[in-house]
């Protein structure tokens, strides 16, 4: 038997005080303390396997899929935006948090199947923040089946101040989970709970849930029983089913959210939103980012990161959508993330908000 730290030996944890905990954040938007930014360093596309194809290319045939690092000029020019974004986090008094080295081109293998490393650009995709719960999502890409040890030694130095970690059971990710279930509909098959982090919408007590082909219904199910009774998760489907939730639905603040006219028509708006203003955001302007091989699309541009609910860091190239916010009462501020199509992450996608200021509540009026 391994004795547990000495700090903590014999200390129940629901007894130790909350401000031990560095870990506490339960909505989008309420005052940002600490958080975790990923890096482009070693960044290369997924292994060109079933499971690329389905969640990323799935319009593309399989022997056509790439299978090399990214351009150095992309990873240079992205760490320099992200240390750009950093250094304004730092400005507003956030403690910032980066990922150690992660060799991606290292191969593992289960008994089905072999893949080299993606990258650690996107924290929000393997990682979500549920109170004090850091939970490690059982990704849908077998590239990202590793990606979270890049953050291993973090989430010790969390879980020795009091954070409850939970790691979801690692998928086998079979052939047979990437079977569409009809056209149009890609959902991993409920063989086993597949899901990533950042198909999840933390809205107080209520988490929506993108069921897409990042998410399946199984893995909803499994988050709802970790979480337990004292949260809903509540599934959004037909809805988009490309990957993530976060260039669908941005919850900038309680009673204003940020929807993705080209998928969410004024009636699939969820229930969770009702009494809430919704706005739409303008048709985004980054095309440009793009490349043929991009692994997000235009849409990327409405990730949007708050660190308040006055304050929002919007891509600068954005400048609709950054009229549209400050008509609504947000201090945007606009940097760049020059590849965040090519990448796949905008600035949501490159953060996991791991300490907000701020108590556990409803929002909404139909709940």
């Amino acid at each position: 038997m391994i004795d547990p730290p000495a700090s903590s030996r014999h200390i129940p944890a629901q007894s130790k005080p909350a401000s031990a905990c560095r870990v506490w954040s339960c909505n989008e938007w309420d005052p940002l303390e600490e958080v975790i930014v990923g890096t482009p360093w070693g960044a290369r596309r997924p292994t060109p396997d079933v499971s690329t194809q389905f969640l990323l290319y799935p319009d593309r045939p399989l022997d056509s899929l790439p299978d090399e690092p990214f351009p150095q000029r992309v990873i240079d020019e992205t760490e320099e935006d992200l240390s750009r974004f950093c250094g304004v986090l730092a400005s507003h008094g956030v403690t910032v948090h980066r990922p150690g080295p992660h060799d991606t081109d290292l191969r593992y293998s289960t008994p089905d199947w072999a893949a080299h490393g993606f990258h650690t650009y996107c924290p929000r995709d393997v990682l979500t923040v549920v109170g004090n719960r850091i939970i490690e999502s059982p990704c849908a890409m077998r590239s990202r089946a590793y990606e979270s040890m890049a953050y291993r030694s973090i989430l010790v130095d969390y879980l020795r101040t009091g954070a409850r970690w939970f790691s979801a059971p690692k998928p086998a990710l079979r052939d047979s989970a990437f079977k569409s279930l009809s056209a149009g509909k890609r959902i991993p098959h409920d063989e086993e709970p597949i899901f990533d982090a950042a198909n999840v919408l933390r809205l107080g007590y209520d988490l929506l849930y993108l069921v897409s082909s990042s998410g399946n219904l199984l893995g909803a199910h499994w988050l709802q029983t970790v979480l337990g009774d004292e949260y809903t998760v509540h599934c959004v489907e037909d809805t988009y089913y490309g990957c993530h939730i976060d260039s669908t639905f941005v919850a900038l603040r309680p009673g204003l959210v940020l929807c993705n006219p080209a998928r969410v028509p004024r009636e699939k708006v969820p229930n969770v939103f009702r009494g809430w203003e919704v706005v739409y955001s303008p048709p985004m302007a980054n095309s440009r980012q793009g490349s043929d091989w991009s692994i997000a699309s235009d849409w990327i541009g409405m990730n949007v990161f708050s660190i308040s609910p006055s304050v929002a860091v919007v891509d600068q190239d954005q400048g609709p959508l950054i009229s549209l916010l400050e008509k609504h009462g947000l201090d945007v501020i606009p940097l760049p993330l020059r590849h965040a199509r090519v990448l796949g992450g905008g600035f949501h996608c490159v953060t996991l908000d791991v300490r907000r200021r701020g108590v556990l509540e409803r929002y909404g009026d139909a709940l």
